[in-house]
């Protein structure tokens, strides 16, 4: 009798031994993957992204990440510096991107993952211009540049190739309307149910860094930032710092302050998650229906329209990346 009841109790704690383990195993795995959804939202759209040079690349196993505007509740947008990251083998990034819908934007955070997604068909350049990465591939273990596009050293990187880019000069920084009209290929919404991981933490440092610099506030250098491109995550100063050469076009202060900005968006982000979770998904941001109608984007609120001559060139971009992208698929394989 003693016995049974041993057996029972030892049966007892090893079931729930054995079910706690399985949570935990659940919770690791899902912290793991990365939710693509819209980290913040407001009512005035982002600079033109700037005109600056790379700077050299540090070493082998740096990967470029592109600079960005992002969004501060007190000084507006801010710029973050473009910066060479050690990227996890094997791994891919791809940039976060502001999209515009419903009358607000939206901003779709980056993240890492084995192909590049979509990001919006914006042109940040040195490789990312608005379709895929052409800036460099993983073959095996190593990462190999394509010195095309990519400011590298042949003494401290040998990995390297040449393969000709088409270069397209369209500075708008949003997806949307007014902006960059461009919609994710079926390869790319495959691409955006892989298993993803967000920004590094020396990614979040660097751009936390960013915030606290006044220089980097668009108020303050009006789409032409100091600091627009860094040798490694966080270095502001020394000789691997690179200024912007000029805006990527002509600046407009906002008519509204950051605190209106972000107070009617943050009025509407229940009803515009909603209506993302049960419509568009994870690529627009929907609100309500006064929302929109009140909203309406003026030159204060699109600092980065593209021209004509900038769509074109924008489309041209677009259709050479596609090709860029299926040629290399090809070359790629077995």
């Amino acid at each position: 009798m003693k016995r049974s009841v041993r057996r029972q109790a030892f049966g007892l704690v090893l079931g729930v031994l054995l079910l706690t383990l399985s949570l935990l195993s659940l919770s690791t795995t899902a912290s793991a993957g990365v939710v693509i959804g819209i980290g913040i939202s407001v009512r005035i759209g982002p600079p033109a992204l700037p005109v600056y040079a790379q700077p050299i690349c540090p070493g082998p196993g740096y990967l470029w990440t592109p600079g960005y505007w992002a969004w501060n509740d007190v000084g507006g947008y801010y710029w973050v510096p473009g910066t060479w990251v050690v990227a996890p083998v094997g791994m891919l990034w791809t940039p976060g991107y502001w999209g515009f819908a419903g009358g607000l934007y939206g901003w779709h955070p980056g993240y890492w993952g084995p192909h590049v997604g979509f990001y919006g068909g914006i042109n940040y350049g040195f490789g990312y211009g608005g379709v895929g990465f052409v800036g460099g591939e993983w073959r095996g273990g190593g990462f190999f540049y394509n010195r095309a596009v990519m400011n590298v050293d042949v003494t401290h990187v040998t990995n390297v190739y040449n393969r000709t880019v088409v270069v397209n000069n369209v500075h708008t920084s949003f997806n949307g309307a007014g902006g960059i009209e461009a919609r994710p290929t079926p390869q790319e919404e495959g691409y955006e149910h892989e298993q993803h991981t967000a920004a590094l933490p020396s990614q979040t440092e660097h751009e936390h860094a960013a915030s606290q610099n006044r220089a980097l506030f668009a108020s303050e250098n009006h789409g032409r930032p100091e600091i627009a491109a860094t040798g490694r995550p966080g270095e502001f100063s020394g000789h691997n710092v690179v200024r912007a050469n000029a805006a990527g076009g002509e600046y407009h202060a906002p008519k509204m302050s950051p605190q209106e900005a972000r107070g009617a968006a943050g009025a509407n982000r229940g009803a515009s998650e909603a209506a993302r979770n049960g419509g568009e998904g994870n690529r627009e941001q929907m609100s309500s229906r006064d929302n929109a109608s009140n909203n309406s984007h003026d030159n204060a609120s699109h600092n980065s329209k593209p021209s004509k001559q900038e769509k074109q060139e924008q489309k041209k971009a677009q259709k050479q990346a596609k090709a860029e992208q299926k040629r290399s698929g090809k070359e790629n394989r077995p």
